[in-house]
């Protein structure tokens, strides 16, 4: 195990004297980074900047503490800490406030991310895994307040797992469990429920977590009396502090941001707690000063009063740690020795300066450099199509004109050189449109890439392994199919572990892992509270250190708790590094068809619409779901897979190849085959709409019935287009809202299927009513399309172009 801050800290004077000093030089070089960075928004140059002006003690402090393998999840003014433990340079710095899209200059997101937003790069170019243990690590920022927190818990319990979890390869992400996660946020965000959540959470885990609370007193300009029931978040989490013999709570250490000496020894003790204990750490840290207000938005003069910024201009913490560096002597041998004097802590305060500056006129240098080599091979270009169109020049003048170019304006220029000679068959106008072509697959690659895996594990790269049935395969309930299949996963993949509520020790709520937390044990089968946004950060967390967590939320409704953390963090991971992080968490749930307003719904809509980068797959059986289970294992995606509700206790054939059998994502299956109309569904309705097709055959109607799979990605080889093709017809039927998954379907077969071509009629679509489900058999019945409504819309299709073949029924 490896020593504490606390262990180690036997070093001379002269030791002692340089880490001050190099301490009071970073401090100094992030404060004018700071300051310059306002100057390049306000001229201009940047479109925002937000800075850890105020923040640099503390996070000198913590840096200290923070070891190889560790991981912060943070707020977004951590600069401090970056440049300490060496994942920020300065031209890092402010080539992400110049949205620099170079991987080499801005490694933390490639120009995706506003500023202070940090990250370190967990992979290799082809997406492998680096060694994470032998690196300081940061998990890449978000910016919705407190959004940073649930991710925290499954990095701090990802530690205790690797405590007793070994697989190959795992020495890459856990050197025995010694590894801390670091949390920071703004006191004013701990208003936020997830930070609550987070808390409760991790003092029941007892996961090794340190949480920085950098208290300014305000929130924006809210002040801290109006953000919570008590001012001082100490004193609210009091009732957390844990008592002496019991495995619960965390520790709770108060500390002012200008006191230096009060800081190291803070977080040496938190260290030791979190990483000797296994405790959770609360650091709340008062006094902190915001010197030039929240970010560039807006001027703190505003909102604090003269008296307030009088104490903040005294007790900022660098003129404070100037001042305790000045008054601190020691008798050593009988001389007196100090640190420093003020003309040698003047010295550094210029050479922060010339630092600072020297990294922002480099960032600058090589931002504009990129772009005036894009002018350079495109406006002669350009250029030479002025005699073929008039306003060509025109475009060009304007162009020239500008005070400062952007990439936008280049494109802009040419994409309007090209609509004015539109029509020219020219080698001038086809040299243009190619170089146009080379640079737009260049800045696509910039700004778009990476939403989804470009590894060799993604998802659609896994070799579809079909079902065996053999003479002596049994029909037995879906649930035992899913819980089968789940014991060969279990046994096959050490790393995988799933959680959630009632997902422990009675094996779910529908049994699908009965038995499972008995033979496997209760760190890999594991019970949760009812939290279902630490459910899913839990996942997060573990997935970006190696493990395989499989999160449970046990009705698709509840989902909606998680969805801020799916679209803004989950979502997002692999394209906001471009590629650098990712997060390959199996969100487990089940839904649809259930009777009741709040375990029925079919938010389908709103995580397609909102969590773009997961993969949604919904099966239609378990023996499905289960096959996409041993597809996802394999793949290095995130996915919510969403197993029917109504098909626990249905009769299902158990494959032979439990554990090895893989369903490919992307594809359909036509599960009927038909000549007069296709009807496309997926997960539990796929049920109803098979029996509505064969009621239709018997009025005469031939029904091909499409089973989607997979939402996303959809239908990779085009094949719904093709069955419209053959059939001419086509009706999407689902049990979401009108106009929501139905509404995503059609664009995908229509607009990029193109199958519209087709059609001999209108498209039709049969979904749910607006609102929720009404409770029992009559709700089901009433609230969501039935194979009554199925049968007679689709028939109505028929009588309007056949009245004679097809009467009316009503």
């Amino acid at each position: 195990m490896q020593t504490t801050y606390i262990e180690t800290q036997q070093i001379s004077f002269q030791d002692f004297k340089n880490q001050i000093l190099e301490d009071y030089r970073l401090g100094r070089i992030s404060r004018e980074m700071s300051y310059l960075g306002r100057r390049e928004v306000l001229t201009g140059k940047a479109k925002f900047g937000i800075f850890g002006d105020g923040k640099e003690l503390p996070q000198l402090a913590m840096a200290k503490v923070f070891r190889n393998g560790d991981f912060r999840s943070g707020y977004y003014r951590d600069q401090t800490f970056a440049l300490a433990i060496d994942a920020l340079t300065v031209e890092s710095f402010f080539a992400q406030m110049y949205a620099d899209t170079s991987v080499e200059r801005e490694p933390a997101s490639a120009g995706r991310q506003m500023n202070g937003h940090f990250a370190t790069r967990s992979l290799n170019e082809d997406g492998s895994w680096k060694d994470l243990t032998a690196q300081k690590n940061i998990s890449s920022d978000i910016s919705p307040t407190a959004g940073q927190m649930p991710r925290l818990l499954g990095l701090a319990q990802a530690s205790t797992i690797y405590k007793s979890v070994k697989f190959e390869g795992s020495e890459k992400f856990s050197r025995e469990g010694n590894e801390i996660a670091f949390g920071t946020i703004g006191d004013a965000s701990t208003a936020e429920g997830h930070f609550w959540e987070t808390l409760n959470a991790a003092c029941a885990l007892q996961v090794p977590m340190i949480v920085s609370i950098w208290d300014d007193g305000y929130g924006i300009s809210v002040p801290t009396k109006n953000q919570r029931a008590k001012a001082d978040i100490s004193e609210m989490l009091s009732g957390f502090q844990r008592k002496e013999g019991e495995n619960q709570g965390c520790e709770i250490i108060q500390v002012k941001a200008w006191d230096y000496p009060a800081l190291l020894d803070a977080y040496a003790k938190a260290e030791h707690f979190a990483r000797t204990e296994s405790v959770p750490v609360v650091v709340h840290v008062i006094d902190v000063t915001q010197p030039q207000g929240h970010s560039t938005s807006g001027s703190h003069e505003r909102y604090k009063n003269e008296e307030r910024l009088a104490w903040e201009a005294e007790f900022d913490g660098l003129a404070k740690f100037k001042e305790w560096i000045l008054n601190y002597s020691i008798e050593i041998d009988g001389n007196e020795e100090v640190i420093a004097t003020t003309e040698e802590l003047e010295a550094i305060d210029e050479e922060a300066k010339k630092i600072a500056k020297a990294g922002q006129k480099t960032a600058w240098e090589n931002y504009q450099k990129a772009v005036s080599e894009l002018i350079q091979s495109i406006l002669p270009l350009v250029e030479s199509l002025k005699g073929q169109n008039a306003e060509v020049e025109t475009y060009i003048s304007q162009f020239n004109k500008l005070v400062s170019k952007a990439k936008k304006d280049i494109f802009h220029l040419v994409r309007k050189a090209l609509l004015v000679t539109r029509g020219t068959n020219s080698a001038e106008r086809n040299q243009l449109m190619q170089k146009y072509n080379e640079v737009a697959a260049v800045e696509k690659d910039n700004y778009s890439s990476h939403l989804y895996s470009q590894s060799e594990w993604k998802s659609e790269n896994i070799q579809e392994i079909k079902p065996v049935y053999s003479d002596s395969s049994e029909d037995v309930d879906g649930r035992v199919v899913i819980r089968n299949n789940f014991d060969k996963i279990f046994e096959k993949y050490p790393e995988t572990l799933i959680f959630g509520e009632d997902t422990g020790n009675i094996g779910d709520v529908n049994q699908g892992l009965e038995g499972m937390q008995e033979k496997y044990g209760a760190l890999r089968i594991a019970d949760t509270g009812i939290r279902e946004a630490t459910i899913l950060g839990q996942g997060i967390g573990m997935a970006m250190r190696g493990l395989r967590p499989i999160a449970e939320i046990q009705y698709l409704d509840y989902v909606l708790y998680c969805l801020q953390g799916m679209s803004d963090d989950l979502a997002t991971v692999h394209y906001r590094t471009k590629g650098g992080q990712k997060a390959p968490l199996i969100i487990r749930t089940r839904g649809h068809r259930l009777e009741g307003i709040w375990h029925s719904g079919s938010p389908m809509a709103g995580i397609l619409n909102l969590s773009k980068g997961i993969l949604v797959l919904v099966p239609r059986n378990l023996t499905k779901a289960a096959g996409f289970y041993n597809t996802m294992l394999q793949a290095d995606e995130p996915a919510i897979i969403v197993e029917c509700l109504n098909g626990y206790r249905l009769k299902e054939k158990q494959p032979d190849n439990l554990g090895e059998f893989t369903v490919p994502v992307g594809k359909i299956e036509v599960t009927k085959e038909g000549k007069d109309v296709t009807l496309v569904t997926y997960g539990s309705t796929w049920r109803i709409v098979t029996e509505a097709a064969n009621e239709l055959e018997k009025l005469g109607i031939s029904a091909e019935v499409i089973d989607i799979q997979s939402l996303i990605p959809f239908d990779l080889s085009h094949e719904i287009a093709e069955s419209v093709k053959k059939t001419n017809r086509l009706v999407v039927i689902d049990e979401d809202v009108e106009g929501g998954t139905t509404g995503f379907i059609l664009q995908q077969i229509l607009e990029k299927q193109k199958a519209f071509r087709y059609l001999d009629s209108d498209p039709l679509t049969i979904s749910a009513n607006d609102h929720r489900p009404a409770y029992a058999s009559d709700g089901d019945y009433f609230s969501k399309p039935s194979t009554d409504d199925m049968v007679e819309k689709i028939y109505a299709m028929f009588n309007e172009t056949n009245p004679q073949k097809y009467p009316a029924i009503f």
